[in-house]
């Protein structure tokens, strides 16, 4: 089932300045009631996040591997999560370059695991998710839109 699937804007730190705060696509999916498969799984709770593309300046950029640990400690915090019981994800979708877009750059799934103290997420590890975990992702995201509805 989709807890949630919109853009999730984050605050940054640094007071006035608000460093590093951003904006990402949030998917949040809750795989404890799977239906006729009724499995059970250790961590039930799937979140994965992606940039979101931003054709500004380079430097006000902040990408959701740059920020992992923040959005993750954010994400948890408001949804009131588990983190011991949600699996992070980080999603890139396949993306084309050159000048005829002949290039291409497959899609690729990060599975991130953290050090959680005193409900911060700290010192992010990322690891490619096993073939069977893989495939269980790519179901879950074929079951929401690729893209958001264009901002008003």
């Amino acid at each position: 089932m989709v807890i949630f699937d919109d853009v999730f804007s984050w605050q940054g730190w640094g007071g006035k300045f608000n460093l590093a705060s951003g904006r990402c696509r949030l998917r949040i999916f809750d795989l404890s009631d799977r239906g006729p498969e009724k499995l059970s799984f250790l961590k039930p709770i799937v979140v994965v996040v992606s940039d979101i593309p931003y054709d500004g300046p380079s430097l006000k950029r902040v990408t959701v591997k740059s920020c992992a640990s923040h959005i993750a400690t954010q994400v948890v915090e408001r949804f009131k999560l588990d983190p011991q019981r949600t699996l992070f994800v980080e999603y890139y979708p396949q993306t084309r370059y050159g000048t005829a877009k002949e290039h291409v750059i497959a899609e690729r799934y990060e599975l991130v695991d953290f050090v959680w103290h005193d409900a911060k997420a700290l010192h992010p590890s990322w690891k490619q998710p096993p073939p069977h975990l893989l495939e269980t992702l790519q179901d879950l995201m074929a079951r929401v839109p690729a893209h958001l509805p264009a901002e008003k």
